[in-house]
This record gives structure tokens, sequence and C-alpha cells, in this order.
């Protein structure tokens, strides 16, 4: 089977589109009550390898439906009006998230430049995942 087009093609056009934050400039960010990080990797992930601090974990999956104010998911993180800075583990998913609520028209969004490793990489704070009680 011949595919129209292929997920790193769809990556590197997503990625074309829209704001990349440099993670020198996101270690800044991290403590900014303006900036809400948003770590969309799948919960399995979190729990090996923890979380920036301060992220809320929108999966993947389910983002759209949480940040769109008319869905019956919809989460109030994502109407607090804060710049949102995706992550997943290096960048793909989070580049083709950023562009799909970019095209939603939710924003300010931009992805983390090189995701969760470049930030582990350039010495970034890691917490657990919060666990509910």
């Amino acid at each position: 089977m011949e595919l129209k087009t292929t997920a790193r093609r769809m990556v590197e056009e997503a990625t074309a589109g829209i704001e990349s934050v440099p993670v020198e400039e996101a270690l800044a960010l991290v403590h900014d009550p303006s900036v809400q990080f948003v770590d969309i990797r799948d919960v399995r992930e979190l729990d090996r390898e923890g979380m920036i601090p301060g992220a809320c974990h929108a999966p993947r999956g389910m983002l759209e439906f949480w940040v769109d104010p008319e869905s019956p998911y919809h989460r109030e993180v994502f109407a607090s009006g804060r710049k949102f800075i995706l992550y997943c583990a290096a960048a793909a998913r989070s580049a083709l998230a950023t562009k799909t609520l970019q095209d939603m028209g939710f924003g300010p969004v931009a992805q983390l430049t090189g995701g969760f490793a470049a930030w582990k990489e350039a010495g970034g704070d890691v917490v657990e995942r919060p666990r509910k009680s």
C-alpha cells in the first residue's frame, strides 16, 4: 500500500507552520505563571520518565476535545488565557498537536523544540506524575 503522505512528512509540514520554543527559552519559562506546559505523551511514558514541573497532562487522543469549550470533555485549564507549550518525547506528536490546535483557532500555542528528551538533556527539572487521591 502506498500512502499519499508519510508521518515524517506530516511532522515536517506541521513544524514549518508552528512556533517552536527552544529548550533554553523553555527552561526560563517553566515557572512563568503566564505559560502552561502541556505533556501530551501516553501516561505510561509519564510514569516511566516523569514530566516537566507544573505541566498538565493532556493525552494526545483527547487534546482537541479538552481544548474545545463546546465539548463535554472541555478542561478549564485550556480557558486560562495562558500561552501553551506542548511537548512529547521528541517533538513529533507535539508538532502535529500544535498544528491541529492552531488550525482550531486555539492559542497562543507552541511546541517544545526537541521535546522531553531535549528538556532532560539540557538539565531541566523532572518530577513524578501527580497521582489522583
